[in-house]
């Protein structure tokens, strides 16, 4: 137990940082009465699942919900006033260079600290040098989906038909009484069912309660027009390539196909807000089907044999759609979280918009190409998942940093979520059990930072208000560290530094 003393100085520590905080909003943003735009955003989407009744809006896109207008604009310092002074290179060098210095960081660790007002960088080490930045990564992979896809946009998973008993052409109720209901009756039962196919749109936060939504209102939509037994059938044609990650089956991503249910999760962690490693079906997309018939079981409709998987037809109309959260809640889950469903989610978004293949390599070369048009520092990086869980991905700190400074642009408010998504130090996400040691508990509260973890490598990217209220831009990247929590301590200990 902490004593007395360490109690109050977290606490201190906590309100300072939500005070500096404060006097950053207006490029940590966005905010909307105090909360985060995504969040605000999917509060008012709530209810929406879309299907055969679903009103108004562009069929394939509903509306953002509004946002409204900024209440702490006045707190915003002005820019000129978050230039570095010019002595503040020459104390980081003498502050951070030792620390950089520490075993527990393995034999040459990277550096970059940027003035995010500025754009200048305050301190450099190896700051070019392409090196492995296990989850960091998913920074890359939130500014290009904000970027390609913008923060509003929701992917759909659809239920379609192409079957003519499904839409209502049916012209034998033309008999009066109660033999021509009766033919009818005896005519229905020796039709063949009616197939209809769900359509995986790559949503990885695709969970049951959304299914059971997506089922009601596909039910209905097929009584409506007098269809009572179906061939389920699934499709999961938007991907290509390897399903499996280069890792191989792992606790801490599914098989990645365009259709699962709870992220594939076969334990209770899926009823939960998911994060966290969790053992994985084998068959994500199989189970999804699997489950969304029963739900339609469930609601009357009977099922002609298993689901089976089959590309929906060209022609096919759609009975009901369900969406996901905005893109820019997706981001803002996926950095808290660390989740690499939703990373591997959002890079074959990115390629689809792109019009490449929504694979690994496809998503890579989308990926790197909307950072290069962004005029970002590409050179030597190597983006070959959205996740990070590839050993062979490769990135600079100076282009973490760049990346931070791009999505706190106060002309590139759609990302924001960048920022908004990092965990809060010591209290959130990644973060949460972090900052506790003495030499970093001044960072509690006052740091948002992405980590990065991999067997001997340990990654640290985030912002911090430091002194005089400057917003700063961080990285630091480990390789060969000889213990992992060892190597989180001393990334701690850099990033704190910066709040003095």
């Amino acid at each position: 137990m902490l004593e007395p003393k360490v109690w109050q100085l977290t606490a201190g520590s906590a309100v300072l940082g939500l005070v500096l905080a404060a006097g950053a909003v207006a490029l940590a943003g966005p905010w909307d009465s105090g909360q985060r735009k995504a969040e605000r955003d999917w509060a008012a989407a709530q209810g929406r699942t879309g299907g055969a009744h679903h009103p108004g809006g562009h069929p394939g896109k509903p509306a953002p919900a509004p946002s409204a207008a900024g209440v702490l604009d006045e707190l915003a310092p002005p820019v000129e006033s978050l230039s570095a002074p010019a002595d503040l290179p020459d104390g980081l060098r003498k502050t951070l260079g030792p620390l950089l210095e520490s075993p527990d960081l393995g034999p040459a660790p990277a550096a970059s600290v940027v003035d995010v007002a500025t754009g200048k960088q305050l301190f450099g080490e190896r700051a070019d040098r392409p090196m492995a930045p296990a989850s960091t990564i998913k920074i890359a992979t939130a500014v290009a989906a904000l970027s390609a896809l913008g923060p509003d946009h929701r992917i759909g998973t659809t239920v379609v038909t192409a079957d003519d008993k499904a839409k209502g052409d049916d012209k034998g109720d033309d008999k009066g009484g109660d033999e021509g209901d009766s033919e009818g009756d005896d005519k229905a039962k020796g039709d063949d069912p009616t197939e209809i196919t769900l359509v995986g749109g790559g949503d990885a936060t695709l969970d049951r309660k959304r299914l059971r939504a997506l089922a009601e209102d596909t039910a209905r939509a097929l009584r409506d027009r007098g269809v009572h037994e179906i061939a389920l059938r699934f499709d999961v044609s938007l991907y290509s390539g390897p399903r499996e990650h280069p890792i191989g089956p792992n606790d801490n991503i599914a098989p990645v196909t365009a259709l699962m249910n709870g992220q594939g999760r076969l334990d209770d962690s899926a009823r939960d807000s998911f994060g966290g490693p969790a053992p994985r079906s084998g068959d994500p997309a199989g189970d999804a089907a699997d489950v969304f018939a029963d739900l339609l079981r469930e609601r009357g409709l009977k099922t002609s044999g298993p689901p089976a998987m089959r590309k929906a037809p060209k022609d096919a109309d759609r009975l009901a759609v369900t969406y996901s959260r905005p893109v820019s809640a997706l981001v803002e889950r996926m950095l808290t979280n660390s989740d690499n469903d939703i990373a591997e989610s959002l890079v074959r978004q990115t390629a689809i918009k792109a019009g490449r293949p929504a694979s690994f390599a496809g998503a890579q070369q989308a990926v790197q190409a909307e950072l290069k048009e962004q005029k970002l520092p590409v050179g030597g990086a190597l983006l070959r998942d959205g996740s990070g869980l590839n050993r062979h991905d490769r990135i600079t700190s100076g282009l973490l940093t760049a990346l931070l400074a791009r999505a706190a642009d106060p002309d590139r408010p759609e990302l924001r979520p960048v920022l908004t998504g990092l965990p809060v130090a010591g209290f959130s996400g990644t973060l949460q059990g972090r900052y506790t040691d003495a030499d970093a508990i001044t960072g509690s509260g006052m740091i948002r930072a992405k980590t990065g973890t991999l067997t001997g490598v340990n990654s640290l990217a985030g912002t911090v208000v430091g002194p005089g209220g400057r917003l700063l831009a961080f990285a630091f990247l480990a390789e060969k560290a000889p213990g992992p929590d060892t190597a989180q301590r001393a990334l701690d200990h850099l990033s704190a530094e910066l709040t003095s």
